[in-house]
């Protein structure tokens, strides 16, 4: 039986674990990672959930996504999700989190990557994942207002977008500009 680790409310391990399918406890929380490919035209790399998936069967998603299993640091659980549902391998180990969004019982930590690659060459995983393809921020919102999309809040979709062009709150041209202090 898979296993996720508790963390506190401040994000510290609590020493304790729970099984997959348990509800999480009362004041703690559990780490799940999202991953964005982003390609140079900056179309995001969406994948289809299988049909018999027990949550969001057959709708349209992020590129990976999944919780974090106990023991693994964020960013390892970002590259074993990443490897399991599309066959991508991708070292996080020196890579931050671009966000991380708070949500009852857990965090998310979102990772974005630019990677130009064929989607219909990933080897998927079988079990969860049945189709990928690219997609624009447009396409995505169409497909949440159709009920293609899992219903993502459309202002984290547009965050999403915005951060694939920025670093933090400043543009690409802001990086190199020498700081004034």
């Amino acid at each position: 039986m898979e296993k996720f680790d508790l963390y506190n409310y401040d994000r510290t391990l609590s020493g304790k674990t729970i099984e997959r399918g348990n509800p999480v406890p009362d004041g703690y929380h559990r780490l799940v990672v999202v991953v964005l490919i982003f390609n140079s035209k900056g179309e995001l790399l969406i994948q289809q959930r299988q049909t018999y998936k027990k949550n969001w069967s057959n709708l349209w998603d992020v590129s990976s996504s999944g919780h974090v299993t106990a023991g693994e640091t964020s960013q390892q659980g970002a590259s074993r999700e990443l490897k399991e549902e599309l066959g991508i391998d991708y070292d996080f180990s020196n890579i931050a989190p671009v966000m991380t969004l708070s949500f009852p019982h857990g965090f998310n930590d979102f990772y974005i990557i630019h990677k130009d690659l064929d989607a219909t060459k990933l080897q998927l995983q079988e079990e969860e994942v049945q189709s990928a393809k690219w997609a624009t921020k447009e396409d995505v919102f169409q497909m949440i207002d159709d009920g293609r999309f899992i219903p993502y809040n459309k202002g984290i979709v547009d965050f999403i977008f915005f951060q694939f062009d920025h670093q933090g709150t400043h543009t690409k041209a802001d990086w190199t500009v020498p700081s004034k202090e």
